[in-house]
């Protein structure tokens, strides 16, 4: 079995906004709601559990309602909610607390940000494909700027090669109890100072491959990232009218 890990529980605060930015509406949807379709409408995801906080659980389960169409099977894929954690990873740990419930330790868990709507089709069963013989599966893309290293953030103390250099985006993919193991070793402080969530499986010494990443599966994380994604997505609706 495939789970898809959706993380709602974020509180948007760069973009000094009134609600969490996966909740805000562009083109008439929150962006919770595009991820939601891609992910619980690919044919290799055979669930789908979210992170979020208990006051926005009836409101998503009415967009569940209201936004799902022939394809989606959220009224079958959809396991439930889990509760967000003090920082991302306690968030992602208390999910795969509640997946191990219903899914054994050898099925694939694929974590992806609710703030990252762009995810495609094609990304989901690239990673799906790629996790086989492997623990996890990270997608990345390549560093094409210039880049230094500098201890003090004001003086440069070495040129690092960029060939050797990535940056990480999600889905992230692992098999789940290896996974969770990991992330429960961490327990309970240095979980806390996770920055990304490959870092658990890399400390654990667990077999991660990487994959092309998409330039489109950005994070919304700044007032330029949602008018960026609100330009696509009107763009995308000209193009359909």
């Amino acid at each position: 079995m495939n789970i898809a890990l959706i993380l709602s529980g974020g509180t948007g605060t760069r973009l000094g906004a009134d609600i969490p930015k996966q909740y805000m509406e562009i083109d008439g949807r929150p962006v919770i709601s595009y991820c939601m379709e891609r992910l619980a409408g690919h044919q290799g995801i055979d669930a789908v559990q979210i992170v979020a906080d208990r006051q926005w659980h009836g409101t998503i389960l009415e967009w569940l309602e209201k936004y799902d169409c022939p394809g989606w099977g959220f009224e079958r894929k959809f396991r439930g909610f889990s509760q967000p954690g003090e920082n991302r990873q306690l968030s992602i740990f208390n999910g795969l607390k509640d997946i191990c419930r219903y899914a054994s330790q050898s099925d694939a868990v694929m974590i992806h940000d609710a703030a990252r709507p762009l995810i495609s089709a094609q990304l989901i069963t690239d990673s799906l494909a790629a996790v086989e013989g492997h623990d996890g599966v990270l997608p990345v893309l390549s560093m094409k700027d210039t880049v230094y290293k500098s201890p003090d953030g004001k003086k440069i103390s070495a040129l690092l090669d960029r060939n050797e250099l990535y940056a990480g985006q999600a889905p992230e993919t692992f098999r789940l109890g290896r996974y969770y193991e990991a992330n429960r070793k961490l327990l309970p402080e240095r979980i806390r100072s996770v920055n990304g969530s490959t870092e658990p499986a890399v400390m654990d010494g667990m077999d991660i491959v990487m994959i092309p990443g998409d330039e489109r599966n950005f994070k919304i994380t700044t007032r330029e990232d949602m008018e960026r994604f609100r330009d696509i997505m009107g763009q995308a609706a000209a193009c359909t009218g």
